[in-house]
């Protein structure tokens, strides 16, 4: 009998890798740094830049202008992974990508504080913070996949469930605190802030420099074998990962036009408290920090024991259609607004906690997806992949708006048309899913290969 244990012989281990901690801590840190400034970005350029006047008449074209910048803004933040990964899986390793980029990273917040009256400044802040968020964005992902072997990696999805988590007790965090200094002590604070939390970001991220399981670079490669391989995952990934380009052009209008449509509403909360238009999208990551637990303890276990497997393409398919719902809710609050309503933002938030759902359902489980269908020597690289449909969504809604503040063909598409058209757009995309994702293989690459 062979000396090697085969993989049915491996021992089941329920102790989580000692890097996870600093790998969560960091994500918590950079992620509030980024939504803390994206939170009052949309408002601050339409004030700041686009219509410091508050001219009625020019807000719709100022509004549009700050969508298409906002928009452009998260594409080249969603580009980048790209670069990232390939300088971390061929040259130098997640680990020197994710400190040394962090850096660069941290220079962006700094020039967002400086020069908040400067608009060509501060898009070169913006333009730093996008090469820096993007540039560790795949790698940090893939980096929690790698600290697992065969005798843990059933805890997989437990941990990307808790880094996700992360992400959105970042973003709780900031999205609230954030605009409220905006409002009490200017812009140069409210950027300021952010740049400090991703300093200490780097901090935590190096403070666990000797816990990490450090995959070496590959080196250009070009196995004729490894490159057939290759190319058959990336195949497969991109089949299901078509489908997730129209998902980001809406979801993140929950950061843009979203905001801009809570300035119309009636924002009273409860026993008179009024929120800031900036601080509704904190709904977003308040359900996702609650029901990321219920779905992977409760909703996921549920399903199995009523005979129903939560396979990813039965988690990506129902949350498009989740996405579709949400913006149906949105579309019929423009409805009331364009009709010359006040609604209640309790609608709005609603819509956030649809959209919250559809955002588990689809994304969670596609960092997922990226990295168990990728072998071990492009794990950032197909991370990126994933990433790069954010980017696309993203530069699609930017160049939508550039042609509505343009007067061009799009300019159709305002007030509650604009939300009624990306139902439908939603509604065919997960038809067409459900009947492809039949026919889409999966094939599992986990630790030793």
């Amino acid at each position: 009998m062979s000396s090697t244990s085969t993989e049915s012989e491996v021992v089941k281990s329920d102790k989580y890798p000692a890097a996870v901690p600093y790998i969560i801590g960091n994500e918590a840190a950079e992620r509030f740094s980024f939504y803390g400034m994206r939170s009052i970005l949309s408002i601050f350029l339409v004030a700041q830049f686009f219509n410091p006047s508050g001219n009625p008449a020019l807000q719709a074209v100022a509004e549009a202008k700050s969508n298409e910048q906002v928009h452009l803004f998260v594409a080249l933040a969603y580009f980048t992974p790209m670069i990232g990964a390939i300088l971390a899986d061929w040259f130098f390793g997640k680990y020197k990508v994710i400190l040394y980029v962090s850096v660069i990273y941290c220079v962006g917040h700094l020039f967002l504080a400086l020069f908040d009256h400067d608009l060509q400044w501060f898009g070169y802040g913006l333009t730093l913070i996008a090469i820096g968020a993007g540039g560790i964005k795949s790698c940090v992902s893939a980096n929690v996949g790698d600290q697992f072997d065969k005798s843990n990696e059933h805890l997989m999805s437990k941990v990307y469930g808790w880094f996700y988590f992360s992400i959105n007790a970042g973003s709780v965090l900031s999205n609230f605190f954030i605009p409220i200094l905006y409002k009490d002590y200017g812009a140069s604070v409210a950027f300021g802030v952010p740049g400090i939390l991703m300093a200490l970001a780097t901090v935590i991220f190096w403070l666990g420099r000797k816990k990490y399981i450090k995959v070496p670079p590959s080196g250009i490669n070009f196995d004729p074998q490894k490159m057939k391989e290759g190319l058959t995952a990336a195949g497969r990934v991109l089949v299901v990962f078509a489908f997730v380009p129209l998902f980001w052009a809406m979801w993140d209008q929950n950061l843009a036009e979203w905001v801009l449509q809570a300035q119309k509403l009636d924002l009273t909360l409860f026993g008179g408290v009024v929120a800031l238009p900036s601080q509704v999208q904190l709904a977003n990551p308040v359900f996702l920090v609650t029901f990321i637990p219920i779905f992977t303890y409760g909703v996921y276990p549920f399903m199995q024991k009523i005979g129903i497997e939560p396979t990813p393409l039965r988690k990506i398919g129902a949350g498009l259609v989740l996405t579709a719902l949400s913006f149906v809710i949105i579309a019929q609050i423009q409805d009331d607004i364009d009709a010359g309503g006040h609604p209640s933002i309790w609608r709005q938030v609603f819509g956030y906690l649809i959209l919250a759902w559809a955002e588990i359902l689809v994304w969670v489980t596609c960092l997922e997806y990226a990295y168990t269908n990728s072998p071990k020597y492009m794990k950032s690289t197909m991370g990126a992949i994933g990433l790069l449909t954010v980017s696309l969504g993203n530069y699609l809604v930017s160049l939508m708006n550039k042609s509505i503040s343009e007067g061009g063909y799009f300019a159709q598409y305002q007030g509650a048309s604009y939300y009624w058209f990306f139902v439908k757009l939603m509604v065919i995309e997960a038809i067409i899913f459900i009947l492809v994702s039949k026919f889409i293989k999966e094939k599992r690459y986990v630790g030793a290969e």
